[in-house]
């Protein structure tokens, strides 16, 4: 029986439940899988943390199902106008998504509801036990993985990227992040992710179930290579969009690549990380000024990785003048307590040499060329 055959039967058997929805998922885990076999190198605590990932994305998807099965009208929720935010990664997004999160008018994506969408947190009265189960997973990666811990801030109730609902159609970057898996990189890297957006779609609309709707804030770097997808789910979505240097960025995201890879194989090629994350990103930028060139650059406001860190407020003030919404005093409180309060783990990471990662800067820099002239204009205020 293959891994993927397996898993699927795994995830029947511990719900009791057979309707894994729309079969868009099935290509992305059989391919996945079987590169987690024949090209990962997992060790022992690997096998069993990918395994239990997996495992528990099927999980979910059969419950997000059963819910729908049992009550249709979840589907009638509207997620209107989403602000979404996106960028290479390492430029500030994560800081910004949290000061975004303090905003008591409008609703983020929170890792607990994140990982495990079911049941819908409208149905559960009084604390939801996901959130302690949340806290102890960022403990617990924080422990086995303390450079990951210091690299990117994570807290159970605050705001995650869109990658774990991503994950539910098994088209997702963070995969790649976990080992060597260079056949499923390649494919997702030509492959249509309108299924994936679709399936999101849908869990959001059932994580609002219930509650009253407010606007929605979400984050991932990866959209950025899949933008045209994206907005056939999303066409009223406006963006936020963070730079930084790119060569900056690609040791950085090389570095947390490594980061996270050492806590499933006991052997990585950081080389290898540094290629992939190049390669990936400078297509995805490629695609997204592509993207910006069609049309759609009123659709986005542009934050510069130095300015967020001089004036992150003032930024935030900026995109809120854009949107037209209000920065009410609570607001306003909630970023000024949550900065200060994470001022001491901003900027002390100090990064291995490039070559540590097969990485030439002077080769970078043309690669996104095109990129970095534009940045001087959209950051222009």
């Amino acid at each position: 029986m293959t891994a993927h055959v397996e898993l699927l039967d795994a995830a029947r058997a511990e719900t009791g439940l057979d309707d894994f929805g729309d079969d868009s998922f099935r290509e992305g885990l059989e391919l996945l899988t079987r590169a987690l076999e024949n090209e990962a190198q997992l060790n022992d605590a690997g096998q069993v943390a990918l395994r239990r990932l997996l495992l528990g994305l099927l999980t979910q998807r059969l419950r997000i199902e059963d819910w729908y099965r049992r009550h249709p009208e979840i589907d009638d929720e509207q997620i209107v106008a989403p602000l979404i935010g996106l960028g290479l990664p390492r430029t500030g997004s994560t800081a910004l998504s949290f000061l975004l999160a303090e905003d008591p008018n409008a609703r983020s994506l929170r890792m607990w509801e994140a990982t495990a969408p079911c049941p819908p947190p409208s149905t559960v009265r009084g604390s939801d036990p996901r959130i302690e189960v949340g806290r102890a997973s960022v403990e617990e990666r924080t422990r086995t993985s303390p450079r990951r811990g210091a690299l990117v801030p994570a807290s159970a109730t605050g705001p995650t990227e869109c990658q774990s609902l991503m994950a539910l159609d098994f088209k997702a970057h963070y995969f790649q992040a976990f080992a060597y898996v260079p056949s499923y990189s390649k494919w997702l890297l030509d492959t249509d992710l309108t299924s994936t957006y679709r399936y999101e779609l849908r869990t959001l609309k059932l994580l609002q179930w219930g509650f009253p709707a407010q606007p929605w804030r979400l984050k991932c770097p990866t959209h950025l290579l899949f933008l045209d997808h994206l907005d056939r789910v999303f066409p009223d979505a406006r963006f936020v969009m963070t730079h930084r240097d790119p060569a900056e960025v690609m040791v950085s995201v090389a570095d947390l690549y490594g980061a996270v890879a050492t806590s499933f194989c006991d052997e990585i090629d950081l080389r290898y990380f540094g290629e992939l994350n190049v390669e990936h990103w400078s297509v995805g930028m490629e695609r997204a000024l592509a993207f910006r060139d069609a049309g759609r650059g009123g659709r986005f406001y542009d934050i510069d990785f130095r300015a967020m860190q001089r004036d992150p407020i003032g930024e935030v003030r900026g995109l809120y003048a854009w949107l037209d919404e209000p920065v009410t005093p609570e607001f306003e409180a909630g970023m000024q307590r949550w900065w200060r309060e994470n001022a001491e783990k901003r900027e002390k990471n100090v990064h291995p040499d490039p070559a540590t990662f097969g990485i030439d800067i002077d080769e970078i820099r043309p690669l996104f060329a095109g990129y970095t002239a534009r940045t001087k204009h959209w950051t222009a205020r």
